[in-house]
């Protein structure tokens, strides 16, 4: 299959995995999802591939779901516990970093094959990482802020709390996503790659989460009507 085909799979599994983790497990659930996918795709984000025209990292589907996760919680828990989820974002990326560097430090045994693998891989990881907490941290807490923003924007204009849910799911997200995708581009990248492919990055990266902002709309309004196993 293309790599077309797969991003429009992994935005399904993604997604989708994220209203069952929810539907399983209520607030928890999301907590859980995004903690994972955080992790995950800060080491999706190594990848370099060309789908629909564009060079782009993997890690930009499954980051886009940690931006569904806060905007679901904020539109049916609240601001405090969205941030709550940011928090766990944070902290599993700063935990993996620990722990993935600690792996670094053992002497492999003659008959290990696995070291030569991990050191290539997360040997290059502190530096991601430690951009993409706090291009996440940052992000984020914009994300959930612009998120009641907009909120507070439509009831006073219209009086209807309960009404467009896409404005402020997009409004938020859209732009949020441009200031994640600007600082974690320049700040993981430069250096590695001319400037050249640091704006085909940025570029591509965003075009992919301007799309993945309109496709995840109308999970935000399936979860809205999602009573979770647990609570029902």
């Amino acid at each position: 299959m293309t790599n077309e085909l797969w991003l429009l799979i992994s935005v399904l599994l993604y997604f989708g995995g994220t209203l069952l983790f929810y539907y399983l497990m209520g607030a928890a659930g999301l907590y859980c999802w995004n903690a994972v996918a955080t992790v995950a795709a800060n080491i999706e984000v190594l990848v370099l591939i060309d789908a629909y025209g564009m060079e782009q990292t993997l890690g930009n589907v499954m980051f886009a779901s940690t931006f569904l996760v806060t905007d679901i919680i904020s539109e049916i828990y609240g601001k405090e516990k969205s941030n709550r989820a940011v928090d766990i974002g944070i902290v599993s990326s700063l935990m993996f970093i620990l722990i993935s560097q600690l792996w670094l430090q053992y002497t492999p045994s003659a008959n290990d094959w696995a070291m030569p693998h991990m050191q290539a891989i997360f040997s290059n990881t502190p530096r991601l990482m430690i951009v993409s907490f706090l291009v996440y941290a940052v992000s984020q807490r914009f994300d959930v802020w612009a998120y009641h923003k907009w909120w507070a924007f439509t009831d006073r204009k219209f009086h209807d709390h309960k009404k467009f849910l896409w404005l402020r799911n997009n409004g938020s997200t859209m732009i949020s996503q441009l200031l994640n995708t600007l600082l974690f581009t320049f700040g993981a990248f430069i250096g590695v790659y001319d400037m050249k492919i640091l704006w085909s990055i940025f570029w591509s990266s965003y075009i992919i989460y301007l799309v993945t902002s309109l496709l995840d709309t109308p999970f935000v309004y399936l979860a809205r009507k999602i009573t979770p196993r647990c609570e029902g």
